[in-house]
């Protein structure tokens, strides 16, 4: 695996919960249709059980919460997780700068 390969997956499925909170600050999603829409946004397709296993622990952090409707859990950002997107924003835009 070349040095860029390893960068790619380790800012993509290494920190597919960044993925995941983008995506449900555009508004709330049940899980089974985040790869399909990871895929499509950003280009990479995780496996379709993982995002369940990010969004246990994002809601297990405060960072998403979850709710039945219509017998699926959908799930929405909360402001913690909104102020952590933007944390991790500032950390990409930091290091971009420091490697002009």
């Amino acid at each position: 695996m070349t040095p860029l390969e390893r960068l790619t997956n380790s800012n993509t499925k290494g920190n597919l919960w960044i993925y995941i909170l983008t995506i449900l600050k555009g508004g709330a999603n049940y899980a089974w249709d985040l790869p399909e829409i990871i895929e499509k946004k950003f280009g990479f397709r995780p496996g379709n059980i993982t995002p369940y296993r990010v969004l246990y622990l994002l809601e297990e952090q405060g960072l998403v919460k979850s709710a039945l409707e219509e017998r699926r859990r959908i799930y929405k950002i909360t402001p913690q997780g909104i102020e952590e997107l933007e944390k991790v924003k500032k950390f990409y835009q930091s290091l971009l700068n420091k490697l002009d």
